[in-house]
């Protein structure tokens, strides 16, 4: 066995059908054992993308990358360059003479440093040695994260139920990671009240969900209120005209055959909503039930609304909400009197409370600007007026968000965890297979309205290549099930030509270093196994 290991970059041959320019011309990685095995990373799917760049009519202008090489610094550093081209491959004059460098101390974060002048830089192959722990933890972490196995302790001391109750099973995960689980105990032959040793079985279940989960849905919310849970959507069966809730129990009762979806917002001329009743989500803002979401009057342009649940209303009840309100600025116009303006979210961090949603100029013409993710601060009393003047957070300037012309960053949503707020957002076609999600973080102590507080991944976290059978995966939101876990839902495809959206749900898993992992697909994850111990009684 060596000491090193090979490490390859490349990009993939264009495929117009099932990987297309976008994609295929980024930088792939791959490692090479001396078993001349070559194991890709992230699935084969490109994990370095370069930048589009923005013409003087405020429109994106995709860029690709060719002829990737690789190479290592006096300090150890590796450096990865590639050629700017455009996205059909044809030479960028702009930076004839240039190359991308992206530099990198682990093969798993990149710090993206510019142009650079190919000529100061060593002899640049496709190549490069990597020592074997550096190789293989990357190749770990850019693979398929995957349940390992459980241990429970081989005995508990305990006086009451309880503290039997209390012992969890700890999981393991293939990068390294470990958890927590709940155990069901069967404790019916203990006798807290005699000493002795007694063994007891037990089980430990995850939630699983089929996919689809329901089918002709998109940008599913699953939210709890007051011992209830309830599943809001864009309806595609009804040509997203009205907004429907389900009540139910539990969660997977929610999607039982023949569950009644409520109409809480129909089709109303008179009131200005005829269509496109789009994205919408529950949020609690100053202690109030909110619901956010886009329409669109006679004439066609959602923009974002948002209605209040009165203090004696139901969820479920059309009367049990108030009269939904326009969004509008600091000032109180709209927030925008020509684009359009959809899937607004709610955000709230230790720094103050925010609004993050979707913008677009100009759709559907030469000039059309894509849809740009926006953020702005509210007070909670008064949510649907900003407080600060908008600012921008990202444009689809990736090769995996501006897919064949589809230019998305739409669908945000946050989640809270450790001192940083962490938002997905989805680029691609909203109904095809290059839809993806993309994470914005940043740390919940930081002015979220200064855009250097944020980071933005390169790569994608979730995409057709991440779970077997699920294409298309984007327009998510979060929610925390009832043993603490933090779930995503989301609409996909359930074949690579298809263009129906069908809802999922799935746990997010959280790798050894923190960060989530959105691709834990349910045969990677824990089923039902069953344990035992011997509890100790006085």
């Amino acid at each position: 066995m060596t000491d090193f290991v090979k490490i390859y970059v490349y990009t993939r041959p264009v495929l117009t059908e099932s990987y297309p320019d976008g994609l295929a011309r980024s930088i792939h990685i791959a490692a090479e054992t001396e078993e001349e095995i070559r194991k890709p990373f992230n699935q084969n799917y490109g994990i370095l993308f370069a930048e589009g760049t923005v013409s003087e009519e405020n429109t994106i202008v995709p860029m690709g990358i060719r002829n990737p090489g690789i190479f290592r610094m006096e300090d150890g550093t590796i450096g990865i360059t590639g050629e700017r081209v455009h996205e059909n491959g044809e030479t960028d004059e702009t930076s004839r003479g240039k190359v991308l460098l992206w530099t990198t101390k682990d093969l798993i974060r990149f710090d993206f440093a510019g142009f650079t002048d190919p000529g100061k830089l060593p002899q640049l192959t496709d190549m490069l040695e990597a020592d074997r722990e550096t190789a293989l933890t990357a190749l770990d972490w850019w693979s398929p994260v995957v349940y390992t196995g459980l241990t429970v302790p081989e005995t508990i001391r305990a006086r009451t139920d309880r503290e039997v109750d209390d012992v969890r099973a700890l999981l393991s995960y293939s990068d390294g990671s470990v958890r927590e689980k709940r155990v069901l105990w069967q404790k019916a032959n203990v006798r807290f009240d005699k000493p002795g040793i007694y063994h007891v079985e037990g089980t430990v279940t995850q939630e699983r969900f089929r996919f689809p989960l329901a089918e002709g849905y998109g940008d599913p919310v699953i939210f709890p209120w007051q011992g209830k849970w309830y599943y809001i959507s864009t309806n595609d069966n009804l040509d997203d005209i009205g907004l429907y809730v389900r009540e139910a129990e539990t969660v997977p009762e929610l999607f039982s055959e023949g569950i009644r979806e409520h109409l809480i917002l129909p089709f109303s001329p008179a009131r200005g909503f005829e269509q496109t009743f789009w994205a919408p989500e529950f949020h609690v803002i100053g202690g109030e039930l909110y619901l956010l979401f886009a329409v669109s009057g006679h004439r066609w342009g959602p923009q974002c609304h948002l209605m209040k649940k009165k203090k004696t209303g139901r969820i479920i009840d059309e009367d049990g909400w108030e009269e939904p309100v326009r969004v509008v600025k600091k000032d109180g116009s709209p927030l925008t009197e020509e684009a359009i303006t959809l899937d607004m979210t709610f955000v709230r961090v230790q720094s103050g409370s925010y609004m993050i949603w979707s913008y677009r100029e100009h759709i559907g013409t030469p000039t059309d600007s894509g849809s740009m993710l926006y953020i702005a601060a509210i007070d909670e009393h008064e949510p649907w007026r900003l407080t600060s003047d908008p600012v921008l957070l990202t444009r689809p300037l990736y090769g995996w968000e501006n897919v064949e012309g589809t230019i998305n960053n739409e669908g945000p949503h946050a989640f809270v965890r450790e001192n940083q707020v962490y938002v997905t957002y989805s680029g691609g076609s909203a109904n095809r297979y290059t839809y993806a999600l993309g994470l914005l973080t940043a740390d919940t102590r930081s002015d979220l309205l200064d855009s250097r507080s944020w980071h933005k991944n390169i790569t994608p976290v979730l995409t057709y290549y991440s779970v077997e059978g699920e294409y298309g995966p984007g327009h998510n939101s979060f929610y925390v099930n009832e043993d603490g876990e933090l779930m995503i839902a989301y609409h996909a495809e359930t074949g690579i030509t298809e263009t129906m959206r069908c809802d999922g749900i799935r746990r997010v898993h959280f790798r050894k270093d923190g960060s989530p992992y959105f691709g834990m697909s349910a045969k990677d994850d824990i089923g039902t196994e069953s344990v035992s111990t011997n509890v100790i009684v006085g």
